[in-house]
C-alpha cells in the first residue's frame, strides 16, 4: 500500500497587530514536509471558497510553496473546481505548477458540490456537469497541443491559441477525478482517469466504488493498477478510548458544519459526497480512529478490497498523529511507489 495525505491549511482570520493569519498555512506546509521525511508518497490539497474558515482557496499558488520546499512529493489538487475557472488559464498554472516542481503534480478535478460555493460565483449547479466536461476538453488540449488551436464551446470560446509553458509530464499530468456514483465513475474510467473517492463513505461503499471503477476501465479497454485510486480516509491514532470519542465529535460537528454550507435551500443536492450517513456508528466507522491495531483492521479491509492506495486526512497539523502512523502502522503495509497512469 501506498499512503499519501489529503486536506489543507486553515487561516485565522486576523484584526488585531499580533495575529498571524500565515500561521496555519505554515504551520501546514512543515507538517507536509516532514510527511515526506516520513516515507508519505503525496499531498493532495482542497479548493474552498466563501467559507469563513480560512480554507486553501488558492491552490496551486500553495501548492508551489510546498513544491519548492520538497522534493519528492507529489502535489495534488484534490479538486480544481472546474466550472469555476477559465479553463486555459487554469491548464496555464498548472503546467507551470507541474514544470517547476519537475513532473509532481497530479491535476485532481472535480465538478463541486458544496450550494454557498456556486451561488457565490454566481455559476447555477444545474450547469456544473457540462461546464466541468466541456473544460476538459479544453486543458487536454491545451496540454497536448503544440500548435495554435481555437475552440467554440457552449461556455468557452478562444481563437488562435496556444498554452505556455509546456508541461513536464508527457502527454500531460496525471488527471484524477473526485467521483462517488457509479454513473460518475463510469464517465472518469471513460476517460482514462484516475480516480479519488471522498473520506465520508463507508468501508463497503468505498469498496463497492473501486469495484465500479476497475470495471468500467476494462470496459473501456484502459490498463488498470490500483495506484490509480486514492481513498481518502481521516486518521487519528489514539492512545485512549477517550481520545477517540473526543476525536468522532469533532468529526461529527465538522461534518455538520460543512453540510450546512452545502445543501441547497430545497435540500436537493443529490452529490454523493452528501450521502453519508449522519449518524455516530457510521462517523466513527468510516473513519480510521482508533490504536494502531483498530487503524490497521480497517487497513486491512481495504487492501482485500483492492485498495492500496490511502489518503490520509489528520483534521490539522499534528506531528504526533503524523509520527505515530508512520512508525507505528505504515511500515507493516507500504510498498514502493508506482507511479499512476496519465
Amino acid at each position: 500500500m501506498q499512503f499519501g495525505l489529503f486536506g489543507a491549511a486553515q487561516a485565522q482570520r486576523g484584526g488585531a497587530p499580533d495575529v498571524d493569519s500565515a500561521a496555519g498555512f505554515k504551520d501546514y506546509i512543515e507538517y507536509v514536509i516532514e510527511a515526506e521525511a516520513l516515507g508519505y508518497q503525496s499531498v493532495f490539497v482542497v479548493e474552498h471558497h466563501f467559507t469563513g474558515f480560512g480554507q486553501v482557496s488558492a491552490t496551486l499558488n500553495f501548492l508551489t510553496w510546498i513544491g519548492a520546499r520538497t522534493r519528492t512529493l507529489r502535489l495534488g489538487t484534490a479538486v480544481m473546481v472546474l466550472p469555476w475557472h477559465n479553463p486555459v488559464l487554469l491548464a496555464e498554472q498548472a503546467a507551470t505548477v507541474d514544470l517547476l516542481s519537475g513532473g509532481r503534480l497530479d491535476f485532481g478535478i472535480g465538478k463541486g458540490y458544496r450550494h454557498n460555493e456556486f451561488v457565490g460565483f454566481k455559476v447555477p449547479m444545474e450547469e456544473a456537469g457540462p461546464r466541468f466536461e466541456e473544460a476538459i476538453d479544453i486543458i487536454t488540449q491545451a496540454w497536448t497541443s503544440n500548435e495554435r488551436f481555437s475552440f467554440q464551446g457552449k461556455y468557452w470560446q478562444f481563437d488562435d491559441i496556444v498554452v505556455e509553458p509546456p508541461t513536464a509530464q508527457k502527454p500531460h499530468p496525471p488527471f484524477w477525478q473526485g467521483a462517488g456514483h457509479p454513473d460518475s465513475i463510469r464517465k472518469v474510467a471513460a476517460r482514462g482517469h484516475n480516480l479519488l473517492l471522498d473520506q465520508f463513505a463507508s468501508l463497503e461503499e468505498t469498496g463497492k466504488r473501486f469495484q465500479t471503477y476497475r470495471d468500467a476501465m476494462a470496459e473501456n479497454g484502459f490498463a488498470f493498477h490500483p495506484s490509480m485510486v486514492g481513498a481518502a480516509r481521516a486518521f487519528f491514532v489514539t492512545r485512549t478510548q477517550d481520545e477517540k470519542e473526543a476525536a468522532v465529535d469533532r468529526r461529527i460537528a465538522a461534518q455538520r458544519r460543512l453540510h450546512a454550507i452545502s445543501q441547497r435551500p430545497d435540500g436537493n443536492n443529490k452529490a454523493s459526497i452528501m450521502a453519508y450517513s449522519d449518524t455516530r456508528d457510521a462517523s466513527e466507522e468510516s473513519a480510521m480512529y482508533g490504536t494502531p491495531d483498530e487503524i490497521a483492521a480497517k487497513l486491512e479491509t481495504l487492501r482485500s478490497m483492492g485498495i492500496e492506495y490511502v489518503l490520509l486526512n489528520g483534521g490539522g497539523t499534528s506531528r504526533d498523529n503524523l509520527r505515530r502512523f508512520a512508525k507505528e502502522i505504515m511500515p507493516a503495509f507500504r510498498t514502493e511507489p508506482e507511479r499512476a497512469a496519465g
